[in-house]
């Protein structure tokens, strides 16, 4: 990672988090953003935040995919909420594929743009 110019690269104290994971060995695993003080006690002003990610099996191989588990206050609320976070996941990489396939599908055909040069001008 390149250093900002003249900027000294800072850690944010008042926005630290300790994590903690939680898997089923199954389905996939959740993770847990537990806001900190800067002396590592909770601090309770803030919410935790949770995130779920799992792997699926594409013709191209394993993709994962993940999302944060909106409205978890709780292990219990992100265990609800991963189905629901990975199934919008799904959906937004269905979108962007599709996004990618209009705008490969759009593209302006040129002859012979990706052929090599005919016999005549290659160098010899």
């Amino acid at each position: 990672m390149a250093e900002p110019e003249g900027k000294e690269i800072q850690m944010d104290a008042g926005n630290l988090y300790r994590e903690e994971s939680y898997t089923d060995l199954k389905a996939g695993s959740l993770r847990k953003l537990v806001p900190v003080k800067e002396d590592g006690s909770d601090d309770p002003s803030r919410e935790p935040i949770f995130s779920a990610a799992t792997q699926v099996m594409t013709p191209g191989g394993v993709l994962p995919l993940s999302g944060e588990v909106d409205g978890a206050k709780s292990l219990a609320d992100a265990v609800a909420g991963f189905s629901a976070t990975i199934q919008r996941a799904i959906a937004d990489l269905r979108e962007e594929m599709a996004a990618m396939q209009r705008e490969r599908a759009s593209q302006i055909v040129v002859p012979g743009r990706d052929a090599p040069p005919p016999p005549d001008l290659l160098i010899r």
